[in-house]
């Protein structure tokens, strides 16, 4: 069974544009401007978007920045090792929320 996600939607991602040029104008300009080097240098930002796509699950961005990754010289180690940061984050997040239940549990009792 063939993908949800095909990679070649990737190149649909600025038909957006036509309903709103200016939107997606600015949405370009102020990804651009983040993704420049700053108090981050260029590597390190592809390596945070790396990591937040596969805690978001955003196959696309996955795909994109797995690639740019590669690209700019990222270890598959390194990739690793940021992917699991963004994951146990995530967990722990959702460990967290335990405290949600016992508020709950509490306001019963």
């Amino acid at each position: 069974m063939p993908s949800y996600y095909l990679s070649e939607d990737l190149a649909r991602f600025g038909d957006i544009a036509k309903t709103n040029p200016r939107l997606f104008d600015l949405f370009l300009q102020w990804y651009s401007q983040t993704m420049e080097p700053g108090a981050l240098d260029g590597k390190t930002k592809k390596l945070i978007a790396y990591a937040v796509a596969n805690a978001i699950q955003e196959p696309y961005c996955i795909d994109s920045y797995a690639s740019s990754c590669a690209e700019a010289g990222i270890s598959p180690e390194e990739m690793a090792e940021a992917l699991n940061v963004a994951a146990v984050i995530r967990g722990g997040g959702t460990i967290a929320h335990w405290a949600q239940t016992l508020n709950t549990i509490e306001r019963k009792g």
